[in-house]
């Protein structure tokens, strides 16, 4: 009696209470330092914005986070250290040599299930809102240990540097663009979002990686007006075109001497002509026709959308280098590129420009581009070295392919069915796996 009145003496129990008290400290450690780093800074803005003084805080300790890292892991030594070493003595005068086998045992699963496991399950699964109760205390906890972190991390860099590691403080900053793309692939394969839904926040988040020349029409395919033709002729031109601006030339196509919009035209030549035929032949397109907007083809989609919008113009004529006519670019081209094809009532009837076949394989033109087909088929075909299919085969191939020649790469079956002149305008694909 007297041995185990003096064992359960007020020593023991404070020492035990002292140890439950580190078991909840380190708890809150772990818990904090996965809720902080778990925590979307999105949510936490919107919560911030709403009011939030915690999810405000969190925000502000977050911007650190290998400061905040390491005030959180030196607590959570600190006091596992202590736990075990009072946990170790407790068991020791209990149980003599043999308790610290015991206290080690008896520390292991206390810290592993209540100051790891359930603190960080419960942070994992309510991040913000665990962020935002915790940030004060640990704000505090922060500011109270950085000489101490500091010094800590000066120790750290430094024997990196002796392996030939260095660290780049801002290679630690997630891009925000990468995050949300990662995002929201990730929720299309699980089906959580539709992919029509995913296709156009990628597309609006690609528009600054993406230049002109990759969606601009080509020159080959734009519709323009001699300037020296005959009024009825243009006339009955812009009519039956579909299109509402019209590229003027005077002498060679390259010769672009002014854009004309349809409208203006049609009033032009009414105020001119009043009824009177004879009236309409000195008509001169060139004075209705508006300074031409030539853009290089090196410019980046959301920049030429910018530019758009600030000049208050849909309509731009693409020139490489040189200043030679590459193609045109419309501000509605780009906002196909966010949120699909655009048509309304004049435009011609568009067929899907991926079309399958009874065998499994794909009918695809050689003008479309690699993106439109990559997003109309969910294919993975690389568009780092061509804008179209037939560019990428014609890379992939080194040569300019006859009909019916065959080549396999990136895990598909090419197959060229159409050809005219130096152009390749018809393949057939097939997925080989």
């Amino acid at each position: 009696m007297d041995t185990a009145s003096t064992v359960l003496d007020s020593a023991f129990w404070t020492t035990a209470g002292a140890i439950v008290l580190l078991l909840v400290l380190s708890g809150f450690f772990s818990g904090s330092e996965t809720a902080l780093t778990a925590a979307s800074r999105g949510k936490l803005r919107t919560q911030a914005d709403k009011g939030s003084r915690g999810a405000q805080r969190a925000l502000s300790i977050t911007e650190d986070n290998e400061r905040l890292i390491g005030s959180v892991l030196l607590g959570n030594n600190l006091v596992n250290i202590l736990a075990a070493s009072l946990a170790t003595a407790l068991f020791t005068r209990a149980f003599g040599e043999g308790g610290v086998a015991l206290a080690t045992l008896v520390m292991t699963i206390l810290v592993l299930v209540f100051a790891e496991v359930l603190p960080k399950t419960y942070a994992i699964s309510n991040a913000e809102k665990a962020a935002a109760a915790v940030a004060p205390v640990i704000g505090f906890l922060v500011t109270v240990l950085s000489p101490i972190v500091g010094t800590v991390r000066l120790l750290v860099r430094g024997v990196l540097r002796l392996f030939g590691v260095r660290i780049d403080p801002d290679s630690q900053i997630m891009a925000v663009r990468e995050e949300i793309a990662g995002a929201l692939q990730l929720g299309h394969s699980e089906g959580v979002v539709e992919k029509e839904d995913r296709d156009r926040i990628l597309g609006a988040l690609d528009l600054s990686d993406r230049f002109v020349e990759e969606i601009m029409l080509h020159r080959s395919n734009i519709e323009m007006i001699d300037a020296d033709a005959e009024p009825e002729t243009i006339l009955e031109q812009c009519l039956q075109s579909p299109h509402t601006r019209l590229p003027v030339f005077r002498g060679e196509q390259e010769n672009i001497i002014g854009v004309v919009h349809a409208k203006d035209l049609f009033r032009a030549m009414y105020e001119q002509a009043g009824g009177d035929a004879e009236r309409m032949k000195s008509f001169d397109i060139s004075k209705v026709a508006k300074a031409p907007y030539f853009v290089p083809e090196t410019t980046t989609l959301d920049e030429q959308m910018r530019q758009f919008l600030r000049m208050r113009s849909h309509f731009a004529l693409v020139v490489d280098e040189y200043g030679a006519l590459q193609g045109l670019i419309t501000l509605e081209d780009i906002l196909e590129e966010i949120v699909g094809e655009i048509t309304d009532e004049f435009d011609p009837a568009e067929e899907n420009i991926v079309k399958k076949t009874a065998d499994g394989s794909y009918l695809v033109e050689g003008a479309a581009t690699i993106r439109d087909v990559n997003r109309a088929t969910e294919w993975n075909l690389p568009d780092d070295e061509a804008n179209t299919i037939a560019g990428l085969v014609i890379h992939e191939a080194q040569m300019i392919p006859t009909k019916g020649q065959v080549f396999s790469f990136h895990g598909f079956r090419f197959e060229v069915t159409e050809r005219e002149g130096n152009r390749v305008t018809g393949l057939k694909i097939r997925p080989l796996a």
